[in-house]
């Protein structure tokens, strides 16, 4: 029909013709999520995303590199790129060739990376999976092709737990590879989640958790209280945790990771930062995600540009300092 359309202008629709090339945004003009897939092949058993939405679904890679071009030709700075399985991408059509701008390109998660980090604009990668393709990725972050920053959710660290959980069941391997991706990119800032309260957590398996966070040394944690959710198969284990256990165990997961996020931000006092303004005197760095990461601090700054800010001082948080 493109061909036909280049000759026979296409009628008017009222439906979509009054709908920008970028598509209709409900974030601030400056930045965007860019969603690459639907649906996940994984079974957690605290999870019922699968259930809702089904196996992974990959967007083709030409789609969503258009998309990814139209929104920064309307002026965004910073994509989001998000799924239920980021890292997955392009396993469900066996990573076929797709094309983007006549040029064949894989449906791959490497190859995504690659293609976004050739547009000039901040990428930010969510809901990354570990598999060794992540060690791949992290070269891009530290050629400065893609953020340094990645978000995974590692949900606990007690191998039987994790097991419980059908997630990875290696704390160690992950420890190593932390250091790995952290000695090829020193600037990689990593976000996870943790469940507090899992059926069955032992008090032995919480503190084998609490000793896994102060080896990581992650830069942004949440921790969530195990919640039933209808129809999650972890409903059904055995020994359950009472609630006011499950919120003893968040309180001191999180005063535990409040002191490393303090001694991390207070590391960077005196650097200068790129940072994102957000709204005046607020922005943010590579390190920090919209709405669920810190802030910047400062004086000025016009909403949606670019600023260097020198850091002054920092509390579990955020970051303070005057543009530089």
């Amino acid at each position: 029909m493109q061909a036909v359309h280049a000759h026979l202008p296409r009628p008017h629709d009222p439906f979509t013709d009054l709908v920008p090339p970028q598509g209709i945004k409900l974030t601030p003009p400056h930045y965007a999520y860019l969603k690459i897939s639907e649906g996940c092949n994984h079974r957690c058993t605290f999870c019922i995303i699968p259930s809702m939405r089904g196996d992974l679904v990959s967007r083709p890679v030409g789609e969503v590199m258009k998309e990814a071009e139209n929104l920064v030709q309307a002026g965004v700075k910073e994509l989001l790129v998000i799924s239920q399985d980021t890292s997955a991408y392009g396993v469900d059509v066996r990573y076929r060739t797709g094309f983007h701008g006549g040029k064949p390109v894989k449906t791959n998660f490497l190859q995504l990376c690659k293609s976004l980090g050739e547009l000039g604009v901040w990428v930010r990668l969510h809901y990354v999976y570990p598999y060794p393709s992540v060690d791949d990725v992290v070269p891009l972050m530290a050629d400065r092709k893609i953020l340094p920053y990645l978000d995974i959710p590692f949900q606990h660290a007690s191998p039987r737990i994790l097991k419980l959980m059908k997630r990875p069941a290696a704390a160690e391997k992950v420890l190593a590879r932390i250091r790995k991706w952290r000695k090829a990119c020193p600037e990689l800032a990593i976000r996870s989640t943790f469940i507090a309260g899992f059926p069955g957590e032992t008090d032995a398996e919480f503190e084998e958790l609490l000793a896994f966070l102060e080896e990581a040394q992650l830069d942004r944690v949440g921790c969530f209280e195990y919640s039933p959710v209808d129809g999650a198969v972890a409903n059904a284990l055995p020994a359950p945790v009472a609630d006011d256990v499950k919120a003893f165990r968040k309180d001191k997961f999180m005063k535990a990771q409040e002191k490393i996020s303090r001694k991390r931000l207070q590391a960077k006092i005196g650097r200068s930062l790129k940072v994102l303004v957000d709204a005046p005197g607020i922005g943010r760095s590579s390190a920090d995600a919209p709405e669920i990461d810190g802030l910047v601090k400062f004086k000025g700054g016009k909403v949606g540009e670019f600023v260097n800010v020198l850091v002054e001082r920092a509390d579990a948080h955020d970051l303070f300092g005057r543009i530089a």
